[in-house]
Parts: structure tokens; C-alpha cells; sequence
């Protein structure tokens, strides 16, 4: 099992040796946001969605955009609006007069990165449709169904302050989210380079291509291979059985959660912990993989009951007494 690591270990060597150079690029537009850098980044190699969360003007769009350059891969923005339709999204058929028969005109989802803009200002039906691609990869138009590209991820932003014409995403689809990210202003240094580097009218960043679509697909298979030790798995179902029966746990926290996360949680916590050790140049998972992507999994997976809101305890300050108090193996 050594061997196997080390030969692991080799290989990731080798294979993650892009992401130095894909942040070097990303670097060049995108000034102290490296967490939302990595996630998007986790969330590409582990097959998974992103949901991110912020104020408006905190380099979100730029930095999906940024990214989807830096891949060299297809890029499609959609502006999610109370009126948009499921056919604006996914595509519809036209009927064809020439021949009395119907084409499939496909629509802005059937791309690798999709950026879903303000995506709780979308009505049920829209988000519904968004659904079936971000879980099965596929949509299905009038009878037929169609394969997305891959890899395929979706990026979705929402703004926290205004709620004011907005569908909030049911738990549902919040689950499908492999992770929810908390994005923050940048620091007083961090805002003083933004304002060198930004401050010019039509400002132009030569973005270079480090890597494929195809080679993002290579990095994956490396990715899968990356060991978990018994114990870290187990520590990963404590972890996550904790959401759900915290007594068990010495956790005396039951009345503050209304639902624990799901099993997909779980599945969830295992890739991207693979992910993140990849991007670390490491071939196995430690606890530390666990406890620096896990947040960002479960935040949006743990519903806080009343006595929780009462209280003003988030589902943030729930998974921190749950990681403190698990027993990192």
C-alpha cells in the first residue's frame, strides 16, 4: 500500500503541476480571492458544483470568467431574471415551414462552465430545469434527450443582501451544490492593489491557456485515485452522521438543527478532500483536507431550527462545535 501511495504521489507530482501556472494566470486579474480561486478550482477537478455567495462587486463573474479562459474552455453567462423561461435556458425545437418538420435549437447551458448570474432571481420552472443538467449532465428537450459537454460545471452566484424579487433555492436543489462559498471584501492592501491594477478605462489582460477540456478530464481520473486512509473515512461519516445525531457525539446541539446533512454530503466531503490534497501536490487525504473544504459542504446541507434563529446561530457556527468536538483520527 506504500508503493501505491508513493506511485500516487508520483503521479500527482507531475499531473498538478498546471495549477501553479493556472493560478499564475488567474493572478494577473484576480487579487486576493485565492480561497474562491481554489474552490472553483476543487469544484472543476472533483466534478462538482459551486454556489457563491457575496455582495455585489466582489470579482465573482470576473473570476468565473477569468478561470473559463485560463481552461480554454466554452464559457456561457446567463443572467438569471424573474421572467426568464426554461426554453431561454436549456433550448427548444422551432419548427422548420421549408420541410413541416422541427429543429432543436440548443441554449446556453450546453457549455463547460456555465456562470448562473443572481440564480435565486429565477422563477421554480427555471430552476427545476437547471436541475436535471446539474445532477445528470443531460437535459431533455420536447421528448429527446441530450449529453452536455464535459466536463460541464455550474457556477452560480447570489447576492445575500437583497431578497426583494427573488425565489429562494429549495433545499433540493441547494444539495446539488457540491460546495456553497461565503465570499468576503478584500483587505485594506488587497483593495490598494485592485485600485493600481484596475483603475484604467477598458483595461485588457492577456489571459493564456494553461490546460484543456480534455486534459481537465486526465487530471480527474488522477484525482479518483488519490488514497483515503479507513480512519479519514470513517472520520468523514462521523463528521457528517454528527449533523443528524449529535447526542451520539456528546454534541447537546439536537434542538438547534432541523435537518442533518444528506448522504450526498458524505460523498461530497470524500471527492472534494481528493481534490483539494491534489492541488496541495499530495497523493492522500489528510484530516486537515477534511477540515478546510468541509465547511464550505455542509453550510448550505444543515437547516438550523427555530431555537437555532432565536438564538442567532447559523449553520456555520453548528458544523464548527461539530469539527471541534469529532475526534480527528
Amino acid at each position: 500500500m506504500a508503493a501505491d501511495v508513493k506511485q500516487i504521489g508520483q503521479l500527482v507530482e507531475q499531473k498538478s503541476e498546471f495549477v501553479r501556472r493556472l493560478f499564475g494566470e488567474m493572478d494577473k486579474v484576480i487579487v486576493g480571492q485565492r480561497y474562491m480561486l481554489e474552490r472553483m478550482l476543487i469544484g472543476m477537478l472533483a466534478n462538482g458544483n459551486i454556489l457563491l455567495e457575496g455582495v455585489p462587486g466582489l470579482a465573482k463573474t470576473l473570476a468565473v470568467t477569468v478561470l473559463s479562459r485560463a481552461i480554454k474552455a466554452d464559457f456561457k453567462r446567463i443572467q438569471f431574471t424573474p421572467d426568464l423561461l426554461p426554453a431561454d435556458l436549456i433550448g427548444t425545437q422551432i419548427y422548420r415551414q421549408s420541410d413541416g418538420d422541427f429543429q432543436t435549437r440548443k441554449g446556453p447551458i450546453f457549455a463547460n462552465i456555465i456562470l448562473a448570474d443572481e440564480i435565486n432571481r429565477a422563477p421554480a420552472k427555471v430552476q427545476s430545469a437547471l436541475l436535471e443538467a446539474m445532477q445528470e449532465h443531460q437535459v431533455t428537450i420536447a421528448q429527446e434527450t441530450f449529453a452536455l459537454p464535459s466536463p460541464f460545471l455550474v457556477l452560480a452566484t447570489q447576492n445575500p443582501i437583497e431578497q426583494e424579487g427573488t425565489y429562494p433555492l429549495p433545499e433540493a436543489q441547494l444539495d446539488r451544490f457540491m460546495l456553497k462559498l461565503k465570499i468576503d471584501y478584500p483587505s485594506k492592501e488587497d483593495e490598494r492593489i485592485i485600485l493600481d491594477r484596475m483603475s484604467e478605462i477598458d483595461k485588457k489582460f492577456d489571459i493564456q491557456p494553461v490546460i484543456t477540456p480534455e486534459e481537465i478530464l486526465e487530471v480527474r481520473a488522477v484525482v479518483n485515485e488519490i488514497y483515503i486512509d479507513e480512519k479519514i473515512k470513517d472520520y468523514i461519516v462521523d463528521i457528517v452522521h454528527a449533523t443528524r445525531e449529535p447526542a451520539k457525539y456528546g454534541l447537546q446541539i439536537a434542538e438547534l438543527i432541523s435537518y442533518g446533512a444528506s448522504p450526498r454530503a458524505t460523498i461530497f466531503l470524500a471527492l472534494a478532500a481528493k481534490a483539494n490534497a491534489f492541488i496541495q501536490g499530495r497523493g492522500y487525504v489528510t484530516p486537515q483536507d477534511i477540515k478546510s473544504i468541509g465547511m464550505d459542504v455542509l453550510r448550505h446541507r444543515v437547516i438550523v431550527s427555530y431555537e437555532a434563529e432565536a438564538e442567532e446561530k447559523t449553520s456555520e457556527d453548528i458544523i464548527k462545535q461539530i469539527f471541534d468536538n469529532i475526534e480527528v483520527p
